[in-house]
């Protein structure tokens, strides 16, 4: 039997608003990560600064941010209104507190809780806020939530505005880096939604006129284009939509009040629903949804009054009401489509033209495709896929909820030495292994057909769940585990292609990564250091002292379980894939994998192999 344990008053204990923060980060800013994904913690910290100038700006002060990232310090300053001077402390130190929850003042905000500033706050080492208005500025610096300077009513003659400096706390965000590539995103994101804001990022400037049209440009190039960007602007609602010429699956995305909602919500199912509706209607045929919405790329941004969210990082609206006098999102958006869409069809019938005969090759390529789709799942139920390929993770084993799909990690690796190891260190509870079997086949430029052909690749497209939508990819991050050798970065390449030709949503929305394994293992009698590059070898020789033991890692097999458990635990190292916005994926894929083994794939391998081949040559020196 238990031991009794004494339950008195002095269990009992109140935490005030700094310390429920740091105990408890994940309620107000999700999943804390290094900086690997574009939803880690220091990015949605930064998200929370910028939200407060964007509301200024949508309330018509303010035409200018500037945002600096500078190693691990950021900086955001606008010149809105200013923070009331008296109130400086309180709104980035008082939970609930802030001036959004006055409709009067925001109306269709997008930091409504009163909460995002001081999730900074508290989970910085660092944090300054500065506010001026009426020719006087306040001040107050902070170390993770403790107020240690204020400074009142100077007067000065800096313009007005609002600026906030931080660093997030290494206590709580481990080996963090900011990647410039995930906050140029989400500043162009803002931009992009609110036209005739200008956003400078360490000297760069991002600017939009045509809103979300300009979104879909940058998304989908001329040249994959069936025709050109229907763009469509209500009261409350902006769309842009097109159809790939390449692409297979649907592509959406989606935002409220500013927000980029990378889950979607009641809003974006509204929109795929009443864009069947009304093209059946406007064409008078009863077409399949799935031929319709199939290359779709498209853009939706709405605006509600006091919208609610599925979570305090905001990625999914559950508002089912616009908010005041207005109907339901779902009535709203139905009606505009119907409206505005059906309008636009009738104006340009070239572009009319053109969606039918997508939607028509769609449908035959669907039937074509019926036959074997029904062969191939077959062949996946004979291969036991859940033992032969795959060895899922318990999240999914137990239970088939959608929201285990954003906890879980998809280890894809060839080899039975490499999934061997792989599959005994890891976390069983949200980490999966498929095995491949050898190299993939190079599908560049194959029909979907081959998917359902080839065993590897309708095992995997099995495995990720994402044969009918994106929607419902079982795992959010697909890591590509490979050796460090012209074998291994072959391997990565047919895979990224695989990915590339027939699932590019994936890398577009940022769920493949690149396992990063350690190339030295330094150590003497007291340490053990692990080395991914050469200048890490050399910090580990210096610190380690005389004749350290050195081994060089040729492979993943040759990593025993025992020390792989360390780098596919808190601290992995994820190199995500990113597209250049600059090339278009048919490009990339002829660049790269087009014809045989051509040259520039050669410089391509060797170049990113570089390090390795040095290293070689260093050891055989």
């Amino acid at each position: 039997m238990a031991e009794n344990t004494q339950y008195t008053e002095d269990n009992i204990r109140s935490l005030d608003w700094k310390e429920h923060i740091r105990m408890r980060p994940g309620m107000y800013i999700g999943k804390l990560g290094d900086g690997s994904s574009a939803d880690d913690g220091i990015y949605i910290l930064v998200k929370e600064v910028i939200d407060n100038s964007i509301d200024e700006f949508v309330m018509g002060s303010g035409k200018t941010i500037e945002v600096s990232i500078q190693g691990e310090r950021v900086t955001v300053r606008d010149y809105g209104r200013g923070i009331p001077l008296g109130k400086v402390v309180d709104v980035v130190s008082k939970m609930n507190t802030g001036g959004k929850y006055d409709s009067r003042a925001f109306k269709k905000s997008v930091g409504l809780n009163g909460v995002g500033t001081k999730a900074v706050n508290a989970l910085s080492s660092y944090f300054r806020v500065e506010s001026t208005r009426d020719g006087k500025s306040a001040s107050a610096e902070f170390s993770r939530g403790e107020l240690n300077d204020q400074e009142m009513l100077e007067e000065t003659s800096r313009r007005k505005g609002t600026k906030m400096t931080f660093v997030p706390d290494s206590e709580i965000f481990k080996n963090f880096k900011y990647r410039p590539e995930y906050v140029a995103r989400m500043l162009k994101y803002y931009v992009y939604l609110n036209p005739g804001l200008t956003i400078m990022f360490n000297g760069e400037k991002f600017f939009s006129e045509n809103g979300l049209k300009d979104l879909l440009s940058e998304t989908i190039l001329d040249t994959d284009r069936m025709y050109p960007i229907v763009h469509l602007v209500g009261d409350d609602i902006e769309v842009a939509l097109t159809h790939s010429r390449t692409q297979y699956s649907e592509e959406y995305h989606s935002f409220v009040n500013g927000q980029n909602t990378t889950q979607g919500g009641t809003h974006l199912a509204a929109f795929r629903e009443a864009l069947v509706k009304t093209i059946r209607e406007f064409y008078g045929k009863n077409y399949e949804a799935s031929d319709i919405r199939k290359s779709i790329v498209s853009a939706i941004a709405i605006k509600v009054m006091e919208p609610v969210f599925e979570s305090q990082t905001k990625t999914k609206l559950g508002s089912t009401d616009m908010g005041g006098d207005l109907p339901t999102v779902r009535t709203f958006i139905n009606d505009f489509l119907k409206t505005k869409l059906d309008n636009y069809l009738h104006k340009h019938s070239d572009v009319a033209e053109a969606i039918q005969r997508k939607i028509i090759q769609a449908e035959r390529e669907r039937k074509d495709l019926s036959g074997i789709r029904k062969l191939a799942r077959d062949r996946a139920k004979k291969s036991s896929l859940h033992n032969k390929k795959l060895r899922d993770c318990r999240v999914h084993l137990t239970d088939s909820k959608k929201e285990n799909n954003l906890e879980s990690t998809l280890f894809i690796t060839e080899g039975d030495s490499a999934s061997g190891s792989i599959t005994k260190s890891r976390n069983v509870n949200t980490q999966a292994v498929f095995s491949l079997r050898g190299k993939p086949l190079n599908s560049y430029n194959m029909s979907k057909k081959i998917v359902y052909e080839n065993e590897e690749f309708n095992l995997l497209q099995a495995a990720l769940n994402i044969e009918d939508s994106m929607e419902d990819l079982r795992y959010n991050k697909i890591v590509i585990a490979t050796d460090a050798d012209v074998d291994g970065m072959h391997i990565r390449l047919l895979l990224i292609t695989f990915f590339l030709q027939f699932f590019p949503e994936l890398i577009k929305k940022g769920h493949i990564y690149i396992l990063q394994t350690p190339l030295f293992r330094v150590r003497n009698k007291k340490e053990t250091r692990y080395c991914y590059t050469p200048e890490e070898r050399a910090a580990a020789l210096a610190a380690l002292g005389k004749n350290p033991e050195i081994t060089r890692f040729k492979g993943l097999g040759e990593i025993s379980p025992d020390e792989f458990k360390h780098f596919i635990g808190e601290d992995m190292r994820l190199d995500p894939l990113m597209l250049d916005d600059n090339m278009s994926i048919e490009d990339l894929l002829r660049f790269y994998m087009g014809g045989k083994n051509t040259p520039d794939r050669q410089e391509f391998i060797i170049d990113n192999l570089k390090v390795e081949l040095d290293i070689i040559e260093e050891d055989t020196v």
